[in-house]
């Protein structure tokens, strides 16, 4: 799942980069710029990604709080 993770960023930049779509002026819902929407939808796939990151691909024993035990130093 780690490596379906970082496909899926790489693609998320291939993708971020939409030239063909800097000339459609057609709007979604009346009011919104297709180029707006586009990485609107961008935005909300790279938050499920980072999640998806997070979840399944984050490194083991990362986020274990070691500083929170105290340690004894021999001198008391």
């Amino acid at each position: 799942m780690k490596f379906a993770v970082w496909g899926m960023v790489l693609l998320l930049i291939i993708l971020h980069h939409d030239v063909w779509n800097w000339e459609n002026g057609s709007l979604i819902l009346g009011f919104i710029p297709v180029t707006l929407a586009y990485h609107g939808a961008i935005s909300f796939a790279s938050a499920f990604i980072w999640w998806l990151a997070t979840k399944f691909a984050w490194p083991l024993g990362v986020d274990d709080d070691d500083a929170a035990e105290p340690t004894s130093s021999g001198a008391h």
